[in-house]
């Protein structure tokens, strides 16, 4: 019996679920169906810009799960790019995140809002230096630690 799978943890939903070519019917297209997680490594590797050990820590998986998180949402992306396939984004097994962010220099912590760009400054103080901590407790069965040993973790 295999492991049971840990939800991958995702920090911002998109505003957009669809895309499809310009002037071909949707019923005439056939459909590729991206998860969220999927999205959520695109993001994380191809916009944000992370190495994949710091994206992988970003949604709590191991950094060869997350490359192949990241492989399939690339060959499904380019399915629907090469061959004219709607794209659907849709589903998959994860949990929504908070944002929440620390100055370094006076400790306040604030909140942003999901798929919100990455702050450059403490609306406090206005210094640079911030750290992102992430407060959600590490989905999984009650009683059962984390790979880390901890419950939650802060970066």
């Amino acid at each position: 019996m295999p492991r049971p799978r840990i939800p991958r943890w995702v920090g911002a939903e998109p505003t957009v679920t669809f895309y499809k070519p310009r002037g071909i019917p949707l019923r005439s297209l056939e459909q590729v169906t991206l998860s969220l997680e999927e999205l959520e490594a695109m993001r994380l590797s191809d916009y944000e810009g992370l190495y994949q050990e710091a994206a992988a820590r970003e949604m709590n998986v191991s950094r060869q799960t997350f490359g192949r998180v990241l492989q399939e949402a690339h060959s499904k992306v380019a399915e629907a790019l090469s061959l004219g396939k709607a794209l659907a984004i849709e589903g998959g097994d994860f949990v929504m995140v908070r944002r929440d962010f620390e100055c370094l220099a006076c400790g306040y912590r604030w909140m942003i809002s999901q798929g919100a760009p990455r702050p450059s400054a403490c609306p406090e103080c206005t210094g640079e230096e911030i750290r992102r901590v992430v407060a959600v407790p590490v989905p999984g069965p009650p009683g059962r630690r984390c790979r880390q040993g901890r419950r939650g973790r802060s970066f």
